[in-house]
């Protein structure tokens, strides 16, 4: 889709920031390159073209477990971004331009696997606690600023200890999964720190046709060939929090998650209007 016809979609709300244009990274993969769809005239650097190949290899390797994101990457259902820092105020800025910009050029695709990939050239975390921290730390930044524009997804909670909880942006549902170089879970190791944003609303249309499950016991499967052992946070739908599973840390029993949703803005200024 060129940048003329995604200007005619609508607008997209962080782009009045300076910051939020200057630091995106949207990238698309088009004919066997690297692209920058909404700036045509623009290349990616060498650290970008370098980075998305390797994701790409990491991906495609014969026993990566994810199907659905093999395919994403064979059939270029996917949008990717490489930002300097994770949780810096430009970063952020830049990552909700194009987050929302791929919710909205999401449907174009006409695919149940379709994917969001940020990867970042910096921090590299120490250990698994760390990069949990850091994960959910970019996560409550990106959710501070597009509260201001969006309400939470209705179609899930907004409670992490919500066995229905998911992460919203742009009011659209999605399951993060991240990658470390720390990883314990081989699948999860890649040497740049990266966030997966995967909607929700394409595993709920696999549910409506009988392909989840087969598809949930295909990657499980595919992950004890991988690793030896399944990941113990892995839980069938509906029965705990998918928040346990974001950072790919094998979480205690006891462990709570340190994000917060925040109301939207229009909503808090409306209640604080009817308090005064």
């Amino acid at each position: 889709m060129s940048a003329e016809v995604f200007s005619e979609v609508s607008t997209n709300p962080f782009g009045a920031d300076e910051l939020a244009r200057s630091n995106s990274s949207y990238s698309a993969w088009r004919d066997g390159r690297l692209i920058h769809p909404l700036e045509p005239g623009r290349r990616p650097t060498p650290l970008a073209e370098s980075v998305h190949q390797s994701f790409r290899a990491h991906v495609l390797d014969q026993e990566f477990p994810c199907v659905g994101g093999k395919s994403a990457i064979i059939n270029d259902t996917y949008r990717f971004g490489l930002y300097p820092q994770m949780n810096a105020r430009g970063v952020n800025a830049g990552l909700a331009y194009d987050l929302w910009e791929y919710t909205r050029e999401r449907p174009t695709f006409a695919t149940d696997y379709a994917t969001f990939i940020a990867c970042f050239a910096a921090p590299f975390a120490r250990d698994e606690r760390e990069w949990e921290t850091v994960l959910w730390a970019q996560l409550q930044s990106l959710h501070e600023l597009d509260r201001v524009h969006h309400p939470w997804d209705p179609t899930v909670s907004s409670d992490p200890e919500d066995a229905d909880f998911s992460f919203s942006f742009a009011g659209t549902a999605f399951f993060v999964i991240g990658l470390h170089p720390q990883s314990s879970r081989h699948a999860r190791r890649f040497p740049w720190p990266t966030l997966v944003f995967n909607a929700h609303d394409q595993f709920e249309r696999l549910r409506e046709q009988n392909l989840f499950d087969r598809m949930r016991e295909t990657i499980r499967a595919r992950d004890l060939k991988l690793q030896g052992t399944l990941n113990p946070n892995l839980s069938d739908y509906g029965e705990h929090s998918e928040a346990r599973q974001y950072s790919g840390r094998a979480v205690e029993e006891e462990w709570r998650c340190p994000f917060r949703a925040r109301p939207n803005a229009a909503k808090e200024r409306a209640a604080e209007d009817v308090s005064s």
